[in-house]
């Protein structure tokens, strides 16, 4: 199971990402942040997990939270598959993985991830799609994680989770 759990301290991590910004989470001390962790650009699941985040930016607008994608892909990746998709979150590259095996999302490349695209993952590993709910004192207050990364998150279950904190 993902590490942390619920109610663990969110380890700190500082990562390149689109915008030609660097991410850091103790950047967002004082606000609520959702981590969302993905195998990949560009892959049928990816694309439609962002792109519903998209397709709901009001909600998302709306969030008490600010998101940002996580996956081992590059800033040059990331910034191409914004633009081709008019993505609208930040995405941020973890090209050797620190920051998903922190988080305890990462798995080993088998079936799933080479039909996805993944084989070239760093190690012979992948990142499983996963949400960390991360409130402004950087205690995470809620998590998701999906092992096989064929299911996501709706703007409607983070708008639950970032209700559920008060």
């Amino acid at each position: 199971m993902a590490k942390p759990d619920v109610g663990d301290p969110a380890p700190d991590f500082e990562l390149p990402g689109t915008g030609d910004k660097t991410y850091r989470l103790s950047d967002y001390r004082g606000r609520n942040l959702i981590l969302a962790f993905y195998p990949g650009d560009a892959t049928t699941v990816c694309t439609k997990q962002f792109c519903s985040y998209r397709d709901n930016g009001d909600q998302l607008d709306a969030l008490d939270a600010e998101v940002l994608g996580i996956s081992p892909q590059s800033v040059d990746s990331h910034e191409h598959w914004v633009k081709e998709q008019e993505l609208n979150v930040p995405l941020l590259a973890d090209e050797e993985l620190e920051v998903a095996k922190s988080y305890g999302v990462t798995g080993w490349v088998g079936p799933f991830a080479r039909i996805a695209g993944l084989k070239d993952a760093p190690g012979g590993r992948y990142v499983m799609r996963a949400i960390f709910l991360i409130d402004g004192d950087g205690v995470v207050r809620h998590k998701t994680v999906s092992r096989t990364g064929s299911s996501y998150e709706s703007v409607e279950d983070l708008e639950r989770a970032v209700a559920a904190l008060g």
